[in-house]
């Protein structure tokens, strides 16, 4: 029989130096702050070379390595080759690009290694402090209740469960099955395809969603939802939900609120908001009217480290009636009860609003980055931005071999290389390969989309380091590489 081994000594992972790890952790500190500082003097896209893809084709570790070793191969195979959504010429999917204070408040979260869950503890009021401010940013009621979250698609799933309560709440015990008919929810055809996967992930049926047209600035078709709406009753269905956008992925087109609001109230639906980015600018006097109806929605989902540039990750999920929100997620059980005293006391806890029970602190780099930098200078931001995507705009339709694609309502401006004289095909393949050299050559990085079959380069502007003339290299770049194409004939 094999004998086991016998622990002789009692071991942490504390270090037995604390002075060398205090003086490695300075050198990151210094290794980041400047990898920030210089973030312009990079290219923008750097590909992962071979040796450092290999790098992470080792076995697991049996045996311990130096902290510094370990960080030489941070510093050799992974930093250089980051996605780099920090970088001021960062365009493609909607990612803010982090803040030197939100690293920071990432540290000290870590350090703190708080789960944010349950118990009276100081985290937990925070974070209740930062859905306090969110209720006020977004126009909601004191009473609403909220929860922060990774990203908008988790923040989409948990205001859909509380929906889908809202249309029956037999379903939490009974399931879907027990239904007479099925639940049908209702969005543009513009509407993220994480709602899709929402719509999948809670039982509904992705069959069950309904795609409503959208306009030529590609907004929800109001007229339509309201007869799909009065049609799908007329069939046995049973309508619950309605989606509605507070800026789309692919143009930043914002969905008429308030009508939406209007035509749930006439059939008692529930109206969630996907307000990734698009519900930001809610911050600004200016923006009220585009907005308009925002506040009446049940339900709410945005992301802060989109648009407020907080670092990942971070997103909240408000509810205007906060005991159906927590009437689908909590579950009594005795290990979870909260006590008088002791630190089972304190607020109720965040795991009867959503799935997570193991949640990290990240509310204090939403609550920091708040408190250094004041409303006041988010407003200034989101409005430079939204004045570069109108500059940008202006030097594409300058542009006699540029084409806009879109209207630019928001931030996000959708164009392409056209010479003229070509196919749809062939445009969209001289633009796919326009947008590849560029990330090559490491000049900037937009991303792309289809608008109608027609492949359109995307530029989403969600960038506090961008400056305007970013954008006039960007657009001299992009018509430097067209012509080199064409004449290559690729």
């Amino acid at each position: 029989m094999k004998k086991e081994a016998v622990i002789t000594e009692e071991r942490t992972l504390d270090p037995q130096y604390w002075s060398a790890l205090n003086e490695l952790g300075h050198r990151m500190l210094d290794d980041l702050f400047y990898y920030l500082e210089t973030s312009r003097q990079r290219p923008v896209y750097t590909k992962p070379t071979a040796a450092a893809i290999d790098s992470m084709q080792q076995p697991v570790p049996e045996m311990p390595q130096d902290a510094v070793s370990v960080y030489e191969d941070f510093l050799k195979h992974v930093l250089p080759y980051n996605t780099n959504n920090i970088h001021p010429r960062f365009w493609a999917w909607v990612q803010g690009g982090g803040t030197p204070l939100g690293m920071l408040a990432d540290m000290l979260a870590s350090g703190m290694n708080a789960n944010v869950s349950i118990g009276d503890s100081m985290p937990m009021h925070v974070e209740k402090q930062v859905l306090d401010w969110s209720k006020q940013i977004m126009g909601f009621p004191e009473t609403a209740s909220g929860l922060l979250i990774s990203g908008a698609s988790l923040a989409n799933i948990t205001a859909l469960v509380v929906a889908r309560h809202h249309a029956d709440r037999n379903i939490k015990t009974k399931g879907l099955q027990s239904l007479p008919g099925p639940l049908t929810i209702y969005g543009s055809s513009e509407t993220h395809n994480c709602v899709m996967k929402g719509v999948e992930v809670i039982g509904i049926g992705s069959d069950n969603f309904r795609k409503v047209p959208v306009d030529e600035n590609y907004r929800i078709r109001t007229d339509v939802l309201q007869r799909m709406i009065v049609e799908d009753i007329a069939a046995g269905c049973r309508p619950f939900c309605i989606v509605g956008n507070a800026g789309t992925v692919n143009t930043g087109a914002i969905d008429a609120l308030d009508e939406l609001a209007a035509i749930a109230k006439e059939h008692n639906l529930w109206l969630h908001v996907d307000g990734a980015f698009g519900a930001i600018p809610n911050l600004l006097p200016e923006f009220a009217s585009r907005l308009k109806g925002l506040e009446l929605a049940n339900s709410l989902s945005f992301d802060f480290h989109k648009w407020m540039y907080v670092n990942y990750e971070a997103a909240c999920v408000l509810v205007r009636d906060p005991e159906l929100h927590r009437e689908a997620f909590a579950y009594a059980v005795s290990y979870l009860m909260v006590h008088d005293r002791g630190l089972s006391a304190g607020p109720d806890g965040y795991n009867n609003y959503g799935m997570e029970l193991s949640r990290g602190f990240k509310a204090l780099k939403v609550w920091m980055s708040l408190k250094q930098y004041g409303l006041e200078t988010y407003r200034t931001l989101i409005r430079q931005n939204l004045q570069q995507a109108q500059y940008l705009a202006e030097l594409v339709q300058n542009d006699p071999l540029l084409e806009l694609m879109a209207p630019v309502p928001l931030n996000i401006v959708c164009f392409r290389y056209n010479p003229a004289n070509m196919l749809t095909g062939e445009l969209n393949n001289l633009n796919r390969e326009i947008l590849m050299r560029l990330h090559e050559k490491g000049i900037a990085a937009p991303s792309y989309t289809l608008l109608n079959g027609q492949y359109c380069i995307r530029v989403a502007i969600t960038n506090h380091r961008s400056q305007f003339n970013d954008f006039e290299l960007l657009v001299n770049e992009i018509a430097a590489i067209g012509k080199e194409v064409v004449s290559s004939k690729w």
